[in-house]
């Protein structure tokens, strides 16, 4: 059975009803990350947060937007855009992903390095329980820290927990103009070189990233500010080309929508993504076949593999497979090492959901 709520009081009652039943449930919004993380289980019930997709309260000049789960993360960032604002996480499956999705994926892009995650953008949130509740955390305020750790738990769980019905973020001006600047390299230690002289300047890029293919490598660094700030990056950029305004929309997108672009030219493929501390990210990046992307301000890389036959998992960081065929992730460890706080998640699973009845085995398998 399919269920489309469209308020989170109705949210919150049909997730009581299935859970009385002792059914098991699917949440999910538009299903644009249904091959990430653990295996899809059939259901009983498969509920949709997509026809909850208002912007319930907007302060532009508060630089605070509350709205609900199910809007998509196209159409929440050009009601932003309108006034000059963002939420900048970069999240992939751009297009047809929801706000809901992306805050229960935890879900961030290249501009992480400056702007930070998930949990630094979310100051409020609304979730619905299997007992029927709903839970207000935090606020509309940037500085509330009222509850919010609660809300925290459900960033990144999968919708393992409860359901996410709406999400409060702080937002962000956008910048008066950006730039970006490329240079071309053979070796990664030449890239890296060059990617450590900018992290220690008195730069302070939005992003930069590291593309691998079999040319080598490409090393890229978004700036934004006013005329003046821009023009000190390209002094002191000598070496780097910048690109054109037209050039750089496209090169950017291409790199926010490498995943689900490789995943739909690899129906087979698997994507690694390695966490790792900033001075491996060299060694991650060599260690991984092309085409691979490290983001060098943050020490997240991710590896591409056209085939899970062929898929290898660096030795160093902490690596989890996000992406994968069904079958693989039915049988594979996706998270193969999880920390001495793995005891901690289970027992906060069994507080929300004693029965296991919420996204079964979504959370890497493990959950």
């Amino acid at each position: 059975m399919n269920l489309y709520p469209c308020a989170a009081q109705e949210l919150a009652e049909q997730l009581r009803d299935a859970s009385a039943k002792r059914q098991s449930i699917s949440l999910r919004g538009n299903a644009s990350k249904c091959g990430m993380a653990g295996p899809l289980v059939q259901p009983d019930i498969a509920i949709s947060t997509s026809r909850l997709n208002r912007i319930l309260q907007y302060e532009p000049r508060d630089l605070t937007v509350s709205v609900e789960a199910g809007l998509s993360w196209r159409e929440f960032s050009v009601a932003l855009a309108k006034h000059r604002q963002m939420v900048p996480l970069d999240p992939f499956f751009s297009d047809e992903a929801t706000v809901g999705g992306v805050v229960a994926a935890n879900v961030s892009g290249s501009r992480r390095r400056l702007y930070g995650s998930v949990r630094d953008m979310v100051i409020g949130m609304t979730f619905a329980t299997l007992e029927g509740k709903l839970i207000r955390t935090g606020g509309m305020v940037v500085k509330n820290v009222a509850g919010l750790d609660m809300g925290k738990l459900m960033i990144g769980s999968f919708g393992t927990l409860a359901a996410i019905a709406v999400v409060n973020f702080k937002l962000h001006p956008q910048p008066l103009a950006t730039r970006t600047f490329v240079q071309e390299f053979l070796r990664v230690t030449e890239t890296i070189a060059a990617s450590d002289k900018v992290l220690k300047s008195v730069l302070q890029p939005a992003a930069i990233d590291i593309v691998k293919s079999n040319q080598g490598y490409d090393l890229a660094i978004q700036a934004g500010g006013s005329p003046a700030v821009l023009d000190r990056y390209t002094r002191q950029l000598s070496g780097f080309r910048a690109l054109e305004d037209a050039q750089a929309r496209t090169f950017w997108s291409k790199v926010r929508e490498f995943t689900p672009d490789f995943l739909r030219a690899h129906p087979a493929g698997a994507v690694v993504r390695v966490s790792c501390a900033l001075s491996e990210v060299g060694a991650v990046l060599e260690a991984l076949p092309p085409p691979a992307i490290a983001r060098t301000g943050s020490g997240v890389c991710y590896g591409y593999f056209p085939d899970v036959g062929g898929l290898r998992i660096p030795a160093l960081g902490n690596s989890v497979v996000e992406f994968a065929p069904q079958a693989y992730r039915e049988t594979a460890e996706l998270w193969p090492s999880p920390g001495s706080d793995f005891a901690m998640m289970k027992r906060v699973k069994e507080m929300f959901d004693p029965l296991g009845l919420l996204n079964r085995g979504r959370l890497y398998g493990r959950i």
